[in-house]
């Protein structure tokens, strides 16, 4: 499992990160994990990125509705990740 390293409150939305942005040559919110995002946390989305010369996509962050709050963003994040990456 996938551990978030970074926790950032941000206008409204607080932002999990688990990878580097740096580490990525082109980063998306794809829909298709819209779903697997909101069953979890509604109004979430899901931030992913792609090395360069790879084919594979990987979670670079979690972005979840500030009402939540941090703790729960945090746990809530996690879960989304464990559902897209398992």
């Amino acid at each position: 499992m996938v551990n978030a390293n970074k926790v950032e409150t941000e206008d409204e939305y607080i932002h999990v990160r688990f990878r580097d942005p740096d580490q990525f040559d082109e980063i998306r919110t794809p829909e298709w994990a819209e779903d697997p995002a909101h069953s979890v946390s509604e109004g979430s989305e899901v931030r992913m990125g792609q090395e360069e010369g790879s084919d594979d996509w990987q979670v670079e962050s979690v972005l979840i509705k500030k009402n939540v709050g941090e703790d729960k963003a945090k746990d809530q994040a996690e879960e989304i990740v464990e559902k897209i990456e398992s």
